[in-house]
């Protein structure tokens, strides 16, 4: 298929889920609405999976919707990181609807329209281009969240939804105003276009910060983190597994994707990162041990996930490819371990009526299966073999320690603290729930027991945490992959933008319009090269081959695209 084709079918990533949504909010026939909620994960998977195929040898693609020049359209593009995240996404989307349709969930009416309507959002945000339209697809995953997260109609569950509902509009708030002010200072939100634009220019790195406080928040970062161990356990298990695989990791690729960006990897803001991360991790290991639940216990191990994905920006200026791609294989574990642990809780509270740590116990006797899934689970969270997590906390201590600094003593000793405090969270829980002394037959009739059909999906989640260390080649490849198109934003802006871009301002000596940094032109004394079974290298040498090219390209394109500049931004001088 020629690459203007597979470009011109991107914008479908959003539009396809929501028409999926509208055709479920109207059929009415039940099985047809449930079938369309696999269908858009099936769907998500198979083109993600492609995409990932595609750009091992292919730069990023783009298209720009109506056929409005680049710079002012909507634009939609797709590289490796972009695909990776797609894929992984729908996997969890799929297993939590597989979930909800074993407990009965997905019986409700809508249901099945929200999680398609949902996933448009996901998809969406995670091909847009344009800063803009990243808030306007948050928006559209957040509106058929607000419904998710209350649809029982329980108290507790619309207290919950209250608090969840205030914190996402004042972030979403905070958002717009970020998009809103670099537009104003830039002249653009397209993303692109600002490419290393908050690299000198305090303007345009104010604007930039609010933007991605609003995302920080979004994933539930310290110290901005509170909200979200309020509100996820008091969802239904198959919600909160949807919402850990969704709602943060959008967050963590719009930061990512931004800061490679926008702020061109800047490592002048490596301190304040690193100290946001460590005092994340060091809070999210051990405030579970409070916890008197299993998912509020569950939900402070998501909060200890995202600085591990988020740490290697602080040493950016060291290796960006490792650390970038150190986070990116975390993120991916961290996805797949967190909807392992929610749904095979999940099965035990649908089983048992509670989640509450005093009113289990014995479960390991009584249900062991459950006990053998939770088990994987929480080795692979600490970071214990034979699971992903030994893999990813792995890949994080060694980019880290590769810096051979200050910062990464401290980060590797706040790795090993929060280690710790995570393996007694796992020990509580299981002392707690699995261990000890049979349940009282008074109150819980001897046969009970979680069905199989609730422990499936959880213990294919846990099958894959085992895959990505057995098939550990591969993963890595395909995170350092993502890690090169974040660093190749030469590609990248040749994809969305090309020869024609209009309405793109000036950012003062950032970005198309004067001599800007890209991360890609890293000093060669900076990068560590690697050579994983030789994909490391060849990776490598395919980026270059990108940048070279992009150079190129838009050295050729510089005349052209200052004739169509927007004078007198407040950005910089022409």
């Amino acid at each position: 298929m020629a690459t203007s084709t597979i470009a011109a079918l991107l914008p479908l990533f959003l539009a396809g889920p929501l028409a999926a949504a509208a055709l479920a909010a109207m059929l009415p026939w039940k099985i047809a609405r449930i079938a369309l909620a696999f269908v858009v994960p099936v769907v998500g998977f198979s083109a993600g999976l492609s995409l990932m195929i595609y750009h091992w040898n292919h730069p990023a693609i783009a298209e720009n919707v109506g056929g409005y020049a680049a710079g002012i359209a909507i634009p939609f593009a797709s590289d490796s990181f972009s695909s990776l995240m797609i894929t992984m996404t729908s996997i969890v989307c799929l297993v939590s609807v597989w979930f909800a349709t074993a407990v009965g969930e997905m019986n409700a009416r809508f249901y099945p329209a929200l999680v398609c309507m949902l996933m448009g959002g996901v998809y969406g945000a995670m091909s847009t281009a344009d800063l803009f339209n990243l808030f306007v697809c948050i928006e559209v995953m957040l509106l058929p969240s607000y419904a998710l997260l209350a649809m029982t109609g329980t108290l507790q569950r619309l207290r919950s939804g209250r608090l969840f509902v205030l914190v996402n509009l004042i972030t979403s708030a905070v958002l717009v105003i970020g998009v809103t002010l670099t537009y104003a200072t830039a002249g653009t939100s397209n993303l692109p276009a600002l490419a290393s634009a908050a690299r000198g220019n305090g303007p345009v790195v104010v604007t930039g910060g609010l933007i991605l406080l609003a995302l920080a928040i979004k994933a539930g970062l310290f110290p901005v983190h509170t909200w979200l161990p309020r509100t996820y356990p008091n969802t239904s298990p198959a919600v909160m597994a949807l919402f850990s695989g969704l709602h943060t990791k959008v967050a963590f690729y719009a930061i990512f994707r931004i800061y490679a960006v926008m702020f061109g990897l800047d490592d002048r803001w490596s301190w304040l990162i690193l100290v946001i991360c460590v005092a994340a991790m060091l809070v999210g290991s051990w405030a579970g041990l409070g916890e008197r639940t299993m998912r509020s216990v569950l939900a402070y191990q998501m909060v200890n996930g995202m600085p591990f994905m988020l740490v290697g920006l602080a040493f950016v200026g060291h290796d960006p490819r490792r650390m970038l791609a150190a986070g990116v294989f975390y993120a991916v574990h961290h996805m797949t371990v967190i909807a392992s642990l929610a749904l095979s809780i999940g099965s035990i509270e649908e089983t048992y009526g509670t989640g509450r740590l005093q009113r289990l116990s014995g479960l390991m006797r009584r249900d062991p299966l459950v006990a053998a899934v939770f088990v994987a689970g929480a080795l692979s969270i600490v970071g214990l073999p034979p699971f992903s997590g030994v893999i990813g906390k792995l890949g994080v201590v060694m980019a880290v320690a590769s810096d051979y600094s200050v910062k990464s003593w401290i980060v590797l000793a706040a790795i090993v603290i929060a280690g710790m405090g995570a393996l007694l969270s796992m020990l509580r829980l299981w002392r707690e729930v699995f261990w000890g002394k049979p349940m009282n037959p008074q109150y819980v009739d001897r046969q009970l027991a979680v069905p199989v059909r609730f422990i499936l999906p959880s213990a294919v989640m846990a099958l894959m945490s085992a895959g990505l260390l057995v098939g550990a080649g591969p993963a890595i490849s395909a995170t350092n992959h993502a890690a090169d198109s974040l660093l190749n934003v030469k590609a990248y802006q040749s994809a969305v933008l090309g020869d024609d871009a209009v309405g793109v301002a000036n950012t003062g000596g950032a970005g198309l319009t004067g001599d800007s940094h890209d991360p890609a032109e890293v000093p060669e004394d900076k990068i560590v090269h690697h050579d994983d079974e030789g994909e490391h290298a060849a990776g490598d040498d395919h980026a270059t081959d990108h940048n070279a090219a992009g150079t190129g390209h838009h050295a050729d394109s510089h005349q052209r695209q200052a004739s169509a500049m927007i004078a007198g931004t407040t950005g910089g001088q022409e």
